[in-house]
Formats: structure tokens, C-alpha cells, sequence
């Protein structure tokens, strides 16, 4: 498809479409400079990030779309390119804050309007917040990640005025107010679509977006694409230079990589290593690779039931899998290997190199002393919305355990229906990413790790001693306190490898030239408020 023509389809398409009760207008934002074409593998699920099994992707449509109080400020990393800045907590709906030891209380900014013209009031900050302490999963696990838990703490002292009482000091607590969960709803708009059985109108905000962010979506079609259209009227912050963004699924990465060379999509998100190793002289595409903050692309298991409940199985499939070639044939380079470190754990940092390498006669020996000396049949899954990466994983973890007995069926579940289906923690086996948005190892463990109902502890892992080191860190005071604890928990994970890591993955980004702007965000999606066409 041409651009002309692609530009064409999305403008009808999305032409007399009302979001929140406001026509978009398709004549706005024509021009090429006004408009960004963005293409990525995989869609959003859902425009609600407090949905069940709302999808990474669908962290871009609710970032862009809604404000939060604070947001994070910016700094540029080794290569001079924009990378938030976790340290500085800034201004976005909220004009100030005022912070006491057992509260704090936030001034909304001036004029803030939701899309359908409505004043952002506290009453909907509270509404939103109490939403996202109640409805349970994901975004109430957020929360209680910032010891933000009960609507009893949030107060709607006057239109203007919110306030939140701290159920404990935690050095959590305001990070993760700038995080994508804590959005600000239109709770007005979404009362009028609640029911009895649905209170917090989670079947219409799915598809329907309801927010005061920097752009309005104009057009969601599942799988095919979104459309967006700029807020003329966010006070957020500055107003953003590109008027319109369309967002295409093009699931094949050979057409996405022609349409980025043929000038005919803009910015190209998430692209495949392969494209980026053969792309990164091209003199027409800037080129961005950023190391994902603390995340892991993993083999996770089962352990609850068997084969994978037996600790000598996990470590024998840790020193079978072929981790080299992961990292050279399917990442072509672009990763950071987390395996054959030397020795035990002796540092706080992470993600970290854990001890296990490919030796065939070490992962031998652990089956023949486990309790499937003969081997065993079973599946290993993945998301088939990022199957560029995921499927030859599999492939190569496939060969690899056939050599020690196990015999793998490779279960390739579609990208809508992975978040769900990864959170029942019934898969025996799986790869996948997993990333803490908050840059700290405890905040990692407590989402991954913790026994206690942790969300992506996707392996039903509990060790009590595993969780006492991760709770008395969250908390910790003492530095090195702090420190003696993220080492033996990470100890732990190492010793008993529930999960398997494999490499800390790079967010790969091709735009056109004239595209600027891009800056590298924690939740690991595209924002368009910094974007510019030259």
C-alpha cells in the first residue's frame, strides 16, 4: 500500500467516528508533517489499561490518551538520545503537591477538560483511583506496588484539591502515581455506561476512551489499527506538534520493513533485531536501540505441578538451553546475555548473569537424578503477537531438550488472548518478557517472584525465604541492609530457577529522517506528546 493510499483508507475510515460524544473531524491534520504513520506487530486488546488482560500495546493507547498526576522528567542517555528519567517526578495533571508524613495532597492544574469538554475534577481522580484499588488483577496490584490500596486513602477535599493518606512510609508510593495504572477517568461519562452488574463500566471503556490526555482516539479497530487525533485543549503539558497519529498492524516483519524503506509509514516500533542489525547504516531511518530497564526475556515453568515441580528438572533444562545461539540467530546481537556468570551472587544489581551455561552432560546427569530419569513430553508457549522473536526461541529450546530426553510441542497463542491465558499460571512451560516499570530489583521480584499472589509470577513460585528478603527490601532503610537482601533473593532465584533468564532485550525503533523527538519510556511503548515531522 502506498502512502497516499494509506493515509486514504485510515481518514475514511475514520471519518464521522465519535469517541466520548465529540465527531472527529477528517479534515483535520491532512498534511503529511501534521500526520505520523506508525507500524508495529502487535495491537492493543483493550483502550482500558485497568482491563482484564489488557496487552502491552494497549499501554500506548491509554498512555497517550489519558493524564496522570505526575508524570517522569527526561534526561538523554550514552548515545545523546531522550530516556525518561526515573529520579525526577514531575508535573502533568497535578500543578503541584505537597507532601507531609502521612499524606499527600495535590492542586489540579487550571482549565485540565476531559475530550468531550467536561472540567477534570478530583472527584474523578478519587472515582479512577478507588476503580483501580477495586476491580482487582493487574492495576490493583499496581497500586498496592505504591502501598496505594483502599479508597479509603483517596480524598476529594474540593474540585480542585486531592488528596492521598499513606497507609505506610514507602519510597514507592509517589514513582508509582507516573506510572500507566493511575490514569484520571471521565467518571461522569463512565457512570452513564455502568450497570449493576458492571459499576465501573469496564465493558464500554475497553473499546471506548473516556480520558484528558494529549490525544483523543478517534478510531479503534482490534487488530487492524487506532487513530488518534490531538487534544487542542491539554494542559498536561506542551502541546504536542503532530496533530493526528495512525497506528497500522502489520503483523509480517518483512512488510513492515519495506514500508519503512519505501518511506511509506513513518516509525516502525519494537523492530526485529534482524531488521535492526541490517538497517543500522541506513542513510534514509535513524535507528534507536535502548536496553530494556529491568527486564528479562525468560523460560518459565510450571512448578507446581510435574515435571517442572522437580528443582533438578528446572536446572537440568537451565544447562541444556542453547543460550548462545538465542542470542546470535534469533537476537543477531542485540540483547545483553544474563547467563554464565562466574561464581556466586555477589552484587545487588539487576538484572544480573546467572551461573548456568549450554554443558549437555551437566543437564544429563540432573535427569537421570530426577524423578524423570526417561524424559517427558510437554508444550512451551508463547505470544503469537511477537512471534518474531518468541517462535525461533522456541524452535531452538525445542532441539536443545530433545538431546536430554524432553520432547516439547510448540503452543502458540494468539497476542489478544496471551495476557489472560499467562495469568491463569496453568502453561507448564513458556517464554516471555517481563519488565519492572519501576527501576529498583525489589520491584522487579515483588511482581515476578513473591508468593503471595504475585501478578507475573507466572510459575506459582512460593518461598517463604524469598519472600521475607523481598518485603523487608521494599521497605529497607539501610543500604546495606537493602543490598544483603537483593542478593539473596537473587541467590535464590538462581538456585531454584523457576524462571530461566535469557538475555535483557533492546527496544528497537526505525523512523523516516525527518521524524524526531523519540524518547525511550519504561513501559516499553511509543509516546507521541515529544514526536515532530520536519
Amino acid at each position: 500500500m502506498k502512502r497516499r493510499d494509506f493515509l486514504k483508507s485510515s481518514a475514511a475510515a475514520a471519518a464521522g467516528v465519535a469517541i466520548g460524544g465529540v465527531p472527529w473531524n477528517p479534515a483535520l491534520g491532512q498534511s503529511r508533517k501534521d500526520t505520523l504513520l506508525a507500524i508495529s506487530e502487535n495491537g492493543p486488546n483493550s483502550l482500558d489499561i485497568h482491563g482484564v488482560g489488557t496487552n502491552r500495546p494497549g499501554y500506548e493507547a491509554s498512555w497517550n490518551s489519558y493524564d496522570r498526576l505526575v508524570t517522569f522528567g527526561a534526561k538523554k542517555d550514552a548515545n545523546g538520545n531522550d530516556h525518561y528519567d526515573y529520579t525526577r517526578i514531575e508535573p502533568e495533571l497535578a500543578e503541584d503537591w505537597n507532601a507531609t508524613d502521612g499524606s499527600v495532597t495535590f492542586r489540579l492544574k487550571r482549565g485540565a477538560k476531559f475530550h468531550d469538554g467536561s472540567p477534570v475534577t478530583a472527584a474523578d481522580v478519587k472515582w479512577s483511583f478507588d476503580r483501580a484499588v477495586t476491580v482487582g488483577g493487574f492495576p490493583t496490584f499496581q497500586m498496592k506496588a505504591g502501598s496505594l490500596e483502599k479508597p479509603e486513602q483517596f480524598v476529594a477535599v474540593d474540585d480542585r484539591t486531592f488528596r492521598i493518606d499513606f497507609l505506610r512510609k514507602d519510597k514507592l508510593t509517589m514513582p508509582d502515581l507516573g506510572v500507566p495504572v493511575p490514569v484520571v477517568i471521565n467518571s461522569g461519562l463512565a457512570k452513564k455506561h455502568a450497570t449493576a452488574a458492571d459499576p465501573w463500566a469496564m465493558d464500554w471503556l475497553r473499546t471506548n476512551e473516556a480520558g484528558s490526555g494529549a490525544y483523543r482516539v478517534a478510531r479503534f479497530q482490534p487488530g487492524t489499527e487506532v487513530v488518534f487525533q490531538r487534544n487542542e485543549e491539554w494542559v498536561g503539558g506542551p502541546k504536542p506538534k503532530i496533530q493526528r497519529v495512525i497506528w497500522r498492524i502489520v503483523p509480517q516483519g518483512g512488510n513492515r520493513r519495506a514500508l519503512l524503506e519505501r518511506g511509506d509509514a513513518d516509525v516502525s516500533f519494537d523492530l526485529a533485531s534482524k531488521d535492526f542489525t541490517e538497517l543500522a547504516d541506513s542513510r534514509k531511518l535513524t535507528i534507536v536501540g535502548t536496553p530494556v530497564e529491568n527486564a528479562l526475556q525468560y523460560i518459565g515453568f510450571n512448578v507446581n505441578k510435574p515435571p517442572f515441580d522437580d528443582v533438578k528438572v528446572r536446572q537440568a533444562v537451565a544447562w541444556a538451553l542453547p543460550y548462545q545461539a538465542i542470542i546470535d540467530s534469533v537476537m543477531y546481537g542485540r540483547a545483553l546475555p544474563m547467563f554464565g556468570a562466574k561464581g556466586p551472587v555477589t552484587d545487588a544489581a539487576w538484572p544480573q548473569p546467572h551461573g548456568y551455561a549450554t554443558d549437555l552432560d551437566r543437564a544429563k546427569a540432573l535427569m537421570a537424578a530426577s524423578a524423570h530419569p526417561n524424559g517427558f513430553e510437554t508444550t512451551i508457549s508463547f505470544d503469537l503477537g511477537l512471534a518474531g522473536i518468541n517462535e525461533p526461541i522456541c524452535v531452538l529450546v525445542q532441539e536443545s531438550l530433545a538431546r536430554i530426553g524432553i520432547t516439547l510441542t510448540i503452543n502458540k497463542i494468539p497476542g489478544a488472548n496471551w495476557r489472560n491465558e499467562l495469568l491463569k499460571k496453568q502453561l507448564p512451560m513458556l517464554t516471555n518478557t517481563f519488565g519492572g516499570w519501576l527501576n529498583f530489583p525489589d520491584y522487579f521480584f515483588f511482581w515476578a517472584y513473591h508468593g503471595q499472589n504475585a501478578l507475573f509470577n507466572t510459575m506459582g513460585y512460593k518461598n517463604p525465604k524469598m519472600d521475607g528478603a523481598i518485603e523487608r527490601a521494599r521497605f529497607a532503610t539501610d543500604p546495606a541492609a537493602y543490598a544483603a537482601d537483593v542478593k539473596a533473593f537473587v541467590g535464590i532465584a538462581f538456585d531454584e530457577m523457576p524462571r530461566i533468564p535469557l538475555f535483557q532485550p533492546y527496544l528497537n525503533v526505525a523512523m523516516q529522517k525527518n521524524v524526531t523527538g523519540y524518547r525511550y519510556w519504561f513501559h516499553r511503548q511509543l509516546d507521541y506528546r515529544q514526536l515532530e515531522k520536519a
